[in-house]
């Protein structure tokens, strides 16, 4: 269901209206904003806490892997799904692909990456906070675009939005398309920007290391 304010600007709405850019821009820096903040909420959090696996441990290990495989996917699905809307994201309601199974298959993904960028920690706690903060801002982000979204295209918008899942995916959906409009350079932004989600192992890897030298004090153990 999309929230009633959509459905209000909906019964107006004429489908081939210009988008309404200027709310889309505002939505989106509120949202890197709202990120960035909860990084750094994040990594306070991290660098007070300790998972209560060994860090030599098999188990940690596994963890760590687990989550740099979530990365890759992520990293790799965020591209997939930018095939589908360059050169078509302003003019034409994406129903294929990716966006025939989930209507924001981008920013699940996204919360896809942050679980295992969670998991480098090797705390399945953390991993699963780091996904629940993720999908807790893109959540209200998604709200916001709906409605946006209901002002272009109107009656075609609702009934995507009765027949498709929010974030959760329903492959038996899947409608594909013979051929693709892309655009490369939106594929190469897509992909660079999901790759900053790999620095993570790297600081990560630092802060336990700043732990056992007893540099940083852990205040809670977490599984």
């Amino acid at each position: 269901m999309i929230p009633p304010t959509a459905l209000r600007f909906a019964g107006n709405a004429v489908s081939g209206t210009p988008p309404d850019d200027a709310g889309m821009r505002t939505i989106q820096r509120r949202r890197k904003r709202i990120l960035r903040l909860g990084v750094v909420v994040l990594l306070v959090l991290v660098a007070g806490s300790r998972s209560l696996t060994d860090r030599q441990s098999a188990l940690h290990d596994m963890i760590e892997a687990v989550g740099l495989f979530a990365i890759y996917v992520c990293i790799i699905g965020r591209g997939w799904c930018s095939l589908y809307i360059g050169g078509r994201k302003n003019t034409e309601l994406v129903t294929t692909g990716p966006y025939s199974s989930c209507r924001n298959p981008l920013y699940l993904f996204s919360i896809i990456g942050a679980f295992g960028v969670g998991a480098q920690t090797g705390s399945i706690v953390l991993a699963s906070l780091f996904a629940a903060v993720c999908w807790m801002v893109f959540r209200n982000v998604v709200l916001q675009e709906e409605v946006l979204l209901s002002e272009r295209f109107g009656k075609a918008f609702l009934r995507y939005t009765n027949t498709v899942p929010r974030f959760r995916p329903t492959w038996f959906r899947w409608r594909d398309k013979e051929t693709l409009l892309c655009k490369p350079s939106l594929f190469l932004t897509t992909t660079r920007d999901a790759m900053w989600f790999l620095a993570a192992g790297p600081v990560l890897e630092g802060i336990k290391v700043m732990q056992e030298k007893g540099w940083l004090t852990p205040v809670l153990y977490l599984p």
